[in-house]
């Protein structure tokens, strides 16, 4: 750390040149909590993440040794002349990046391994025989026992040999009776009568205080030749105990539970059918049947509507032909044993079922294990019963409650059973330490607003926003000081009621002597920051630079070009619309719904308007948006074998012709989609550069200006503009192509230009630029202005799409529904729309919302944003909680009349922006 910055207590960055950052220096100071805002696309990531945590990491990894660096992918120096005063840093990113199905909540947080240790010291076996309690004896235990128990009782206490043993052996040892039969007798008649297994006695006693040395001494000399101790009571009774874990009723043998017995992720734990999943993949009858108002001469079993089964099609309709099956009856309508016969056939068909199994001796083909994906689904292990694990960890429990349920429960219930929980001293003694770490993890998750999650949550399933709360409770639990932490928007995902409880955990984070970094456009948390960076003034080429640096109090006094102050001095708002549209006509109406934690509700959605779904974390909007509503009308509308969510039926989807889900998922996988190649703009700009008499006297046609087609594209690189370097036993190194120069095309095509520019030129261009330089083109300028209107006219036109932010991407489909020839009676569905968006971007994106609308669509928007759902025709608020206690409709209608309801968390933070 540098001597200067060390003593002004401060992070200095000096002449930050990344991407669109104009040469700037900034002052952020040490251990105070920061908030970085500004517009969409003014430089926001590229000063915090591609800048600072950049170079921070790569500072990190040259600390360390040669051969630690050699597996570690080398971290390129940042555009930029120095950064002074820069801690350690650590960058919680608001996306899930987890992809596989064995990391769950619990292994995340580390919640489940400290209950897995937990189990492993204090759990208590059960016989799943009898029920009982199976015990581990020592012989001080079996005296208390006895002594509690017998009191006053004559008793023989033996041992049991092993089968045809030499009894010599034990009268050297000084033993000289047996028992059988209820008596003792001498060790020589056992010699001349022996029995298989023989019972040698130890001692003959009363039980009592006065011989509880001879218990104990009796019962260790039994354990030491045997592994089973017998306690013959003279008045009837034969007792079996065991050094061993095993029932002392049934005579069942048990392993010592240790923290391996109860991870799904080890062989030790996991359950065999399922290998620790918890599901297993199998055909799913109901995507084998999408649509059961279908005949099967209709087509009602879907993969066999497909050309290359058509073969099949014939060889079902001509079995249920014989066996007296109609063909033209709806497959809803047809009797169970009918549609056993067809799924599973019988000795002379072998069903569609059976036909997949033939199938699965082919999954070595590529189309073949595509096309069984399709309808597979992952069902609940029957072995396992979806607890991941075998039996033996199951049977161990705490207070009645094995370690599965426990996971089961969300995490505020979980914390309230910790509350609950009564333990002996010795217990106590052991478990403390265990449970404290649990409870200040479950803490830092409730305080965070993660409350309904249980333990055994897939963390792919997650939210970016929960993925990014759940890391930072991570790092809560690890009491690190003198850190630097970087959070991507934190608020995304969650709701306005747990926004005071989120920066509550950032001071607490930032009060152990942290410097705490925040990108975020809310204008509460911008309220709550002791020093605010604002970039701008612009998007762009018209930002990257620093609008404002100080704290908030001069914030609202002096910066005179902030775009941000504006909002929070109120001198600029999102107008609460002066007329809403009629909600009165027709809809669409989703009937019992009861998927995950959804309470078998009827919701309604009024056709012609802008909904919004809105709810704290958890409550259940996209089991009900995307599960049920997208998926049913995804299968009506396009055949597609999705599984829908429960529900009873939908009604009204007469009223509309399609189902467009706008996502925040990439528009593509590589570097060659872009921005125009995805809205079809390209393909104008294509034909404009190959129209020019200077491209005809050269012989270009529109495919040489295509990085995808042989003729104008680098062939060296083969349009990628790079080559991947196989490094064997490091990461794969991405090189330049030498060739190009990264332009992507060969050099007769780069020589061409058009009003000054070639086509790397071109595609360099902004989206406002790119208007400018084709303006004398209306095909083009049109598309380009509706990108434009969506906020991204900051984007370059060839900005590769594994670059685009998850909100850019969902923009940019926006866009390509907008520039499509006029269209109506479509649903439209987004998923948080506003996440990455200023709050002056916010009212660009529901412009355009308004414009899908009025060409005769519907939108369908799940959000927690106020000034997006304030603007709504129609509100349906669930909740009122998360997890179990969600579900439920709180409040449906207009926002006025959301607001007046008055156990809406929604309509409490609504009521002060309606007026």
């Amino acid at each position: 750390m540098s001597k200067t910055a060390k003593r002004n207590g401060y992070i200095e960055i000096k002449g930050a040149r990344e991407n669109n950052l104009k040469n700037i220096d900034v002052l952020i100071p040490q251990n105070r909590f920061t908030v970085v805002t500004g517009l969409s696309g003014s430089g926001k990531s590229s000063l915090v993440l591609d800048t600072v945590y950049k170079e921070g990491l790569r500072r990190y990894i040259d600390c360390l040794s040669t051969y630690a660096r050699q597996f570690i992918e080398k971290v390129e120096r940042p555009a930029m002349d120095d950064i002074e005063g820069l801690p350690t840093p650590i960058a919680i990113e608001s996306r899930n990046n987890v992809i596989n199905s064995r990391s769950t909540v619990g292994t995340t947080t580390e919640i489940y391994d400290y209950t897995r240790l937990l189990f492993a010291k204090i759990g208590k076996t059960r016989c799943p025989e009898c029920g009982e309690e199976v015990m581990e004896h020592s012989p001080q235990s079996l005296t208390r026992l006895l002594l509690e128990k017998f009191p006053g009782e004559r008793a023989v206490i033996c041992f049991e040999t092993e089968e045809g043993a030499d009894l010599s052996q034990y009268m050297k040892k000084g033993y000289s009776r047996t028992y059988r039969n209820g008596k003792t007798r001498d060790m020589e008649k056992s010699l001349e009568d022996p029995d298989a297994k023989t019972q040698v006695v130890t001692a003959r006693t009363v039980i009592g205080e006065r011989s509880k040395s001879r218990i104990t001494e009796a019962l260790e000399a039994a354990f030491s030749e045997s592994s089973r101790a017998l306690v013959h009571i003279v008045s009837g009774q034969s007792l079996r105990f065991s050094r061993e874990l095993r029932c002392d009723l049934c005579d069942i043998g048990f392993e010592k539970p240790t923290p391996n017995t109860f991870s799904f992720n080890s062989p030790y734990g996991a359950c065999e059918r399922c290998s620790g999943f918890g599901r297993n993949l199998e055909i799913d009858p109901e995507l084998l049947v999408p649509d059961p108002a279908l005949s099967l001469a209709e087509g009602a079993i879907d993969p066999f509507t497909k050309t290359s089964y058509r073969k099949q099609m014939r060889k079902l309709l001509a079995f249920a032909e014989d066996a007296g099956i109609d063909t033209e009856k709806p497959f809803s309508e047809l009797s169970a044993r009918e549609k056993d016969l067809v799924l599973n056939g019988d000795e002379y068909y072998y069903g569609v079922k059976g036909y997949f199994k033939r199938l699965e001796r082919k999954n070595y083909k590529t189309h073949i294990r595509v096309f069984l994906s399709r309808y597979r689904s992952a069902f609940t292990c029957e072995d396992c019963g979806g607890s991941r694990l075998k039996e033996k960890a199951l049977n161990v429990r705490i207070e009645g409650e094995s370690i599965f349920h426990l996971s089961e429960m969300s995490v505020k219930d979980l914390r309230s059973w910790f509350d609950r929980l009564t333990l002996s001293a010795y217990e106590l003694e052991i478990a403390s330490d265990i449970i404290k770490e649990i409870n200040s993890r479950l803490d830092f998750l409730i305080h965070v607003g993660l409350d309904y999650l249980t333990l055994s949550r897939l963390t792919r399933t997650l939210s970016g926003g929960e993925a990014q709360r759940i890391n930072l409770a991570c790092q809560m639990s690890s009491r690190l000081t003198e850190t630097l932490y970087i959070l991507d928007e934190p608020s995304i995902g969650l709701h306005a009621r747990d926004m005071n409880r989120l920066n509550s955990l950032i001071r607490e984070l930032r009060g152990r002597n942290n410097t705490i970094i925040l990108i975020e456009h809310d204008l509460d948390t911008v309220k709550s920051a002791d020093y605010i960076v604002e970039l701008g003034p612009r998007a762009g080429d018209g930002g990257g630079e620093v609008v404002y640096q100080g704290t908030l109090k001069s914030f609202l006094r002096s910066a005179k070009n902030s775009t941000t102050k504006k909002y929070l001095a109120n001198e600029k708002k999102i107008e609460v619309p002066g007329s809403r549209r009629k909600t009165t006509g027709n809809s669409i109406n989703v009937i019992g719904a009861s998927e995950n934690n959804l309470k078998n509700i009827n919701i309604r959605f009024p056709l012609g308007t802008l909904s919004c779904v809105t709810g704290v974390s958890g409550s259940g909007k996209s089991s009900l948006v995307n599960d049920i509503l997208h998926n049913a009308l995804l299968r009506k509308f396009r055949r597609k074998a999705e599984r829908v969510g429960k529900h009873e039926r939908i009604e009204g989807t007469e009223h509309i012709d399609d189902v467009i889900i706008l996502d925040q998922a990439s528009i593509g996988r590589t570097s060659r989609s872009n921005p125009v190649t995805y809205i079809k703009v390209y393909d104008d700009i294509r034909k404009i550069l190959a129209g020019h008499y200077q491209a005809k006297l050269r012989k270009l046609t529109p495919s040489h200006f295509s990085f995808n087609v042989r003729g104008g594209r680098c062939e060296k690189c083969m349009g990628e503009g790079s080559h991947r370097v196989e490094m064997h036993f490091l990461a794969d190194v991405m090189v330049t192509c030498e060739e190009c120069g990264g332009k992507r095309f060969g050099k007769e095509v780069l020589a061409y230009r058009y009003k000054g520019k070639n086509i790397d030129d071109i595609l360099n261009l902004t989206v406002d630029q790119a208007m400018g330089f084709f303006s004398g083109n209306p095909a083009v300028t049109r598309k380009l202005k509706i990108l434009k209107d969506v906020g991204c006219g900051y984007l370059r036109l060839g900005q590769p799409a594994t670059t685009l932010s998850g909100g850019e991407a969902q923009r940019i489909k926006i866009a390509r529904e907008l520039s499509k020839k006029e269209k109506n009676n479509i649903l439209y569905i987004l998923d948080e729309p506003t996440v990455g968006l200023h709050i002056d971007d916010i009212g660009k994106l529901l412009d355009v919302l308004n414009r899908l609308v009025d060409a005769g669509n519907s939108v369908i928007v799940i959000e927690h944003n106020l000034e997006m759902i304030k603007c709504a025709d129609y509100v349906v608020d669930l909740g009122p909680e998360g997890g179990d206690n969600g579900g439920r409709i709180v409040a449906s209608g207009t926002p006025e009349q959301v607001a007046s309801v008055e156990n809406s968390y929604t309509g409490e933070h609504l009521r002060p922006l309606l007026g």
